[in-house]
């Protein structure tokens, strides 16, 4: 049935999809006709759901023995083999955002495409289901005006011409012909519950798209945070931060197998029902509607006959027999009754309305129509749909492993982060060079002197003070070093820590501090003492 076909020809992808194997629960091999209300069928797509739990188990496992062989083999290193093993952590790190960053690329994509084809099914659903609440108010409308209105004035005028007998005759030949219209008319096929199924199905996959699509954009968005965030936890060095991007990164690992089980199910049974829609379809319409007239409108092949055309041709012939003979009662009844008048021309307005409402119909019923929304929805759902679903599987499976990858570059440098604040707390806290101990380090002879800053603040802004002339004989030996942190301010460049003795080089000296050294007068070295003396 689907051979004949010239105006759809399923794409590839659904082809291969509708060779996956199907298997029911006790592995049992499963039909991949498309049929959701078989329960075999439906654990066949239940078992390709759980694709994505095989992976999540196969990734925990994974992080498993890694976390376990990084506890276990873990030991110190020297300084030069860290550094390259850090830089390798980073640039696996790197890697696996950058996969990630074009997993969510390709996601937007598959996101964005599967949207698009199940708006064009919703749309072709809406557009068919207009077109059939037309055909069924049009038929409803025809139906009531000849059987009311037209049998309410047919009566009337068979009181009037009651005396006259080829009058009678004619009104008997309108009975005849609306009994023809109403029975024609009442012989078409009922589409009120396919009309009624149409709507309810558009509305279910209209709200089930939207809840799917904002779920995926989220998902996309929670990568991409995870990336920056790892992007500044490993610039930062943060625990907390650590912390929270592993836990951000687990939930993310566990959307992104459970939306590849799903996304996989989900293209493999659209792809089943793409690769023979007819088939399917005409099994969900045999209850209400002939197999001639599914295939009328499904195919549209000029070769097939229009199942309504007959009646349809019925019902036109009959209403122009009754405006013929209304026309002829019109010119020849009135003058002898004019009382008919009335009745006769709301007979001509029925039968004028009568005949435009079937006009409407012929239109609407013809193939054309109703095969193009349904040809329109097959393009979407298994080109544009199915071909989104399939992005969105590989998005999921990259997404997937780079997250994996992603949490042994976590696990791995927060064990580093661990060797290094280890390796602060073995530092020598007497190390000379330890900030820490030139911090706390201080000459207990030295604890009450004052500093030549705070002696010379005391003796108030002297701006006449300048450096006495030294000549060979007075010139002042070279002092102990003294804590420039207290003299000088704590300048960076230059030492702060005194050496003598510990057989370290001269401290530097600026030109500042030189020439404060050099002012010193006689009463400030008598005030110091010779605690500056070697």
């Amino acid at each position: 049935m689907a051979t004949a076909r010239l105006d759809y020809v399923a794409p590839w992808w659904t082809y291969w999809l509708h060779n996956f194997p199907h298997f029911s629960f006790f592995f049992q091999s499963v039909d991949n006709t498309f049929k959701p209300e078989e329960a075999s069928y439906q654990q066949s797509l239940i078992l390709l759901a759980c694709v994505g739990a095989v992976g999540l188990g196969l990734s925990l496992l994974v992080l498993g023995v890694y976390l376990a062989c990084l506890c276990c083999c873990r030991k110190d290193v020297e300084e030069e083999t860290k550094r390259p093993e850090t830089c390798c952590v980073t640039l696996a790190a790197i890697i696996a955002g950058l996969i990630i960053c074009s997993a969510v690329g390709l996601g937007f994509y598959g996101n964005s495409e599967t949207n698009d084809g199940v708006y064009q099914l919703t749309y072709s659903l809406y557009n068919a289901n207009h077109t059939l609440g037309g055909i069924n108010n049009l038929v409803g409308g025809s139906v009531g005006n000849v059987e009311t209105g037209l049998k309410q004035h047919l009566e009337r005028l068979d009181e009037i011409f009651a005396t006259r007998t080829d009058y009678l005759q004619a009104l008997r030949f309108m009975q005849l012909m609306v009994n023809n219209v109403i029975r024609e008319l009442t012989a078409l096929p009922d589409i009120n519950k396919a009309n009624a199924d149409l709507a309810a199905i558009a509305d279910q996959i209209a709200f089930t798209e939207y809840c799917r699509w904002l779920a995926y954009l989220l998902l996309l968005i929670l990568d991409l945070v995870i990336c920056l965030a790892l992007c500044l936890g490993m610039a930062k060095q943060s625990r907390w931060l650590l912390i929270t991007i592993m836990a951000f990164v687990m939930l993310s690992l566990i959307l992104s197998w459970a939306s590849l089980g799903a996304g996989t199910a989900t293209a493999v049974g659209t792809s089943d029902f793409c690769v023979s829609p007819d088939k399917f379809i005409v099994n969900q319409t045999k209850d209400f509607l002939s197999a001639d007239v599914v295939h009328y409108y499904l195919f549209c092949s000029p070769n097939l006959p229009n199942p309504f055309q007959q009646s349809l041709t019925i019902c036109q012939r009959s209403v122009t027999t009754m405006q013929i003979q209304i026309q002829g009662l019109l010119q020849f009844s009135v003058p002898v009754f004019p009382t008919a008048e009335r009745d006769l021309l709301g007979i001509q307005r029925l039968l004028n309305s009568t005949e435009f409402s079937l006009h409407q119909l012929t239109a609407l019923l013809d193939c054309r129509g109703l095969h193009k929304d349904y040809l329109d929805a097959l393009m979407g759902v298994c080109y544009d749909g199915v071909e989104g679903l399939l992005y969105l599987s590989l998005f999921s499976l990259l997404a997937a492993c780079a997250l994996s990858a992603m949490l042994c570059a976590i696990f791995r440098v927060w064990t580093l982060m661990g060797s290094r604040d280890k390796e602060y707390d073995d530092i020598d806290e007497e190390d000379p060079f330890n900030p820490q101990a030139r911090r706390i380090s201080y000459n207990p002879r030295r604890s009450n002197i004052h500093s030549f800053c705070s002696y010379t603040s005391s003796l108030g802004s002297q701006a006449s003070l300048h450096p006495p002339p030294q000549s060979a004989s007075n010139a002042m030996p070279a002092p102990e070093y003294m804590n420039q942190s207290m003299l000088f301010g704590g300048s960076p460049r230059y030492e702060n820590v005194p050496l003598i003795g510990r057989g370290s080089p001269p401290p530097s000296y600026s030109p500042s501090m030189r020439t404060t050294y050099l002012s010193m007068t006689d009463a400030q070295i008598r005030h110091f003492g010779t605690d500056f003396q070697v």
